[in-house]
């Protein structure tokens, strides 16, 4: 009986296709695969493309996942360094670091990796926040909370721990809620208050404080401006005191003269700016304008006549 040339091309390319199969397999870009001989491990495929190994039950291949996994923890009581109870949801991105390791632990299993993780999470959530305050992570002041330095102590925590046992990388970890158990949050709110409080009389008294120093110095400075100036006074009253009594003595020699000068200076300080008066000229020292208050011993003013020389007298009296 002769055969159909298709039908035996056809079974051998299935057979070709079924050995492909069973000898070679393919990783994409996003898996990681471990290769296992007689189920102890062989070796590690990072790099995508077709791959080739021995057919099963010799060698079997595992492929995971090699992107970031996110895992979320549920809220969980916490104590903090002052013994208060906090509830934090925290929420972990994990990658597989070491495949062999991975798989001898969980055997590719993504749930168990979970479990393992969430117990690693609560140890590192329960030690850093035990070493914080309440007020780090509740607090009128957004200055000082420290979430971001206490996700960063936490992820500390973990990644040693689940890379050296469990092959797992943990790329980041973040709080994602706080909250207070309802029998606490008021307290808390109350002892948030007294604080307010506190602080408010602290910074009202070192205000007081500042306040008194401020006036204290206002007072000196008004106290030595005050006899400095007091100083000056006395100096320019006895200098004026020493002008006047010297312009007395020159006053004396001659009185009228003196008041004659007194009333002209008067006269020129009234017609200083352009001015209509209307007054009786008798009135001092509108009075000098009437041209008869000029001193009657006005010739004291000028010089007396220089003596003559002796020829001089004798030739005018022969005149």
């Amino acid at each position: 009986m002769k055969r159909n040339p298709l039908t035996i091309l056809t079974a051998v390319l299935i057979g070709l296709i079924f050995v492909t199969m069973l000898v070679a397999f393919q990783v994409r870009q996003t898996e990681v695969a471990v290769v296992t001989t007689f189920g102890r491990y062989t070796r590690t495929i990072e790099k995508p493309g077709l791959k080739f190994r021995w057919p099963w039950p010799i060698q079997n291949v595992y492929r995971f996942d090699n992107r970031i996994h996110n895992f979320e923890k549920k809220y969980e009581q916490t104590t903090t360094q002052d013994g208060r109870i906090i509830l934090i949801e925290a929420f972990v991105g994990w990658k597989i670091r070491d495949p062999k390791l991975f798989l001898e632990r969980f055997n590719g299993d993504i749930t168990r990796a979970e479990q393992s993780l969430e117990g690693l999470l609560r140890d590192a959530k329960n030690s850093v926040v035990g070493r914080h305050p309440l007020a780090d992570f509740i607090s009128p002041d957004p200055k000082a909370l420290k979430f971001d330095q206490v996700e960063q102590e936490m992820l500390a925590a973990m990644q040693s721990r689940a890379t050296n046992t469990y092959g797992i990388e943990v790329a980041l970890l973040g709080i994602k809620q706080i909250g207070l158990p309802e029998s606490i949050t008021a307290k808390v709110f109350e002892r948030m208050k007294a604080e307010r409080e506190e602080l408010v009389r602290k910074y009202r008294g070192e205000g007081e404080a500042e306040a008194q120093k401020i006036r204290s110095n206002a007072d000196t400075q008004k106290a030595k401006i005050l006899a400095q100036a007091e100083s000056q006074a006395t100096v320019i009253e006895g200098q004026a005191e020493a002008q006047a009594a010297k312009e007395l003595k020159t006053f004396e020699k001659n009185p009228d003269l003196a008041v004659f000068l007194l009333k002209l200076k008067a006269l020129q300080q009234a017609l200083k700016e352009r001015s209509t008066l209307v007054l009786d000229p008798r009135t001092p020292p509108f009075d000098l304008l009437r041209g008869d208050a000029f001193p009657k011993n006005a010739d004291t003013q000028s010089p007396p006549p220089a003596p003559a020389k002796p020829g001089e007298a004798k030739q005018a009296g022969k005149n």
